[in-house]
């Protein structure tokens, strides 16, 4: 039944990550009351900001920290702990699979498109078994703990295949996830060192692997072939031009035949658009992703919104130069779209017109581990200690609510104070095993 004049207008946001939590925000805090009701989807009840995650990983930050609950700041907002499993626009239906299992049919009058992007997975022999990816919190909890207990197994064999093994640790993918997620764990591997008698240092191997010829394509090249140059100084492998062609068991085997064995493989080659698109009658390109105009509405479809990773929007400030260039799939358009779109929303529904998003790219900044840092931003290229300040000002003022940004300084101050904790909480990966083991003496 459509919505009228005396019904809320129905808003339904799929996906609960940087799009869909600041078009929440945006509408909450515009719409006027009984004006619409807003529902939010996503499988997970709070939104992860991802660039933190590596700091996450590396023990510089609470994990805690860099989730926003939902619930918590959507208080005008109904929120739905759920996965999306089909779009069916015609009848202005959405399928979800509700956190208890069960399938449910939403209405909507308004549709915000949010799923965001997904791990894209190569057909590598071994990659689904052995690789870990760094997208989630718990996929940071979980990569922090392997590798400290890699450590910890390492110093207690008598095994120096075994050890070699257990300290040799390889990322796959040069762009910001890997490099960060690389560079802050093999500082934390670096400084755990001194806490194990029989492991120095020279120990332990990194290896990066890249497909590419370069590695941050998102900064000047120089600047990329500057980090390079930083990591090898600190005793990381890098690889460039060179494609990953077998995981299995462990047994690393790369494009240019090198092969050694490392019991952690961490995968950060790219995204994809979430593939639940492809289950929908919205229009979508050739990578998947739904096609937007450049006032964020759904080519077609006006009363359909989309923004983010998933959503094709033309990139303004660079069509006179590339008339198909779209909005690259990183945080700083992701906020300022989502920002934008609820405005566009509040327009419409009050019976104006839409306007066409532009932004920019400001640059980009990268954290290479404690004090080290790289970024290009503002027509300045700027490095080490200045460009982690950078980096970690910038990521502060972008994270979600005052709550959190509160919380994260006192992290870095109190980790400055006191230095991080390097210990294993590795029975988090297996918590039942002690238990069982009781169970069967």
């Amino acid at each position: 039944m459509a919505a009228t004049k005396s019904e809320p207008t129905r808003i339904l946001i799929l996906g609960g990550g940087y799009v869909g939590l600041y078009t929440a925000l945006g509408l909450q805090k515009k719409l006027r009351a009984n004006e619409a009701s807003v529902t939010i989807v996503d499988p997970q009840p709070h939104m992860t900001y991802q660039p933190f995650l590596p700091e996450a990983a590396a023990g510089a930050i609470e994990p805690r920290h860099v989730v926003v609950p939902l619930r918590r700041v959507l208080k005008r907002c109904h929120v739905l702990t759920a996965r999306v499993n089909k779009i069916e626009h015609e009848r202005k239906s959405v399928t979800v699979e509700a956190a208890d299992g069960h399938i449910e049919q939403l209405n909507y009058d308004v549709l915000v498109v949010a799923l965001g992007a997904v791990p894209r997975l190569l057909p590598i022999p071994g990659l689904a078994e052995q690789g870990i990816g760094i997208k989630t919190i718990g996929e940071a909890i979980y990569l922090r703990n392997h590798v400290l207990t890699k450590l910890d197994e390492a110093a207690s064999t008598l095994d120096p295949e075994l050890r070699k093994r257990l300290l040799t640790f390889t990322v796959v993918g040069g762009g910001f996830a890997g490099i960060e997620a690389l560079a802050e764990l093999e500082d934390m591997t670096r400084f755990a060192t001194r806490y194990y008698e029989n492991i120095e240092p020279s120990d332990i191997r990194w290896v990066l692997v890249e497909a590419a010829g370069r590695i941050l394509p998102e900064v000047r090249e120089t600047l990329g072939v500057w980090t390079v140059e930083q990591l090898e100084k600190r005793g990381i492998e890098v690889f460039l031009s060179t494609a990953a062609k077998s995981f299995e068991n462990g047994h690393v085997v790369l494009s240019d035949g090198t092969e050694f064995d490392s019991d952690t493989i961490i995968w950060t080659a790219g995204v994809k658009a979430n593939p639940v698109l492809a289950n929908s009658d919205l229009p979508i390109d050739k990578r998947g992703r739904v096609e937007a105009t450049a006032a964020l509405q759904v080519v077609g479809h006006p009363d359909v919104w989309t923004a983010g990773d998933n959503a094709a929007v033309p990139d303004l400030s660079r069509t006179e130069q590339d008339p198909t260039a779209t909005c690259p799939p990183n945080a700083q358009h992701a906020v300022r779209q989502a920002t934008h779109l609820a405005s566009n929303i509040i327009h419409v529904l009050r019976g104006g017109q839409p306007k066409d998003y532009y932004h920019k790219n400001l640059g980009a900044v990268a954290g290479l581990g404690l004090h080290k840092g790289v970024a290009d931003a503002l027509n300045l290229k700027i490095k080490g200690f200045p460009a982690w300040l950078f980096h970690r000002g910038y990521h502060l003022k972008a994270m979600p609510t005052f709550n959190r940004k509160v919380h994260i300084l006192l992290d870095w101050m109190l980790g400055g104070l006191f230095r991080r904790e390097v210990v294993s909480l590795g029975q988090i990966n297996n918590p039942k095993e002690e238990f069982a083991r009781a169970s069967r003496s």
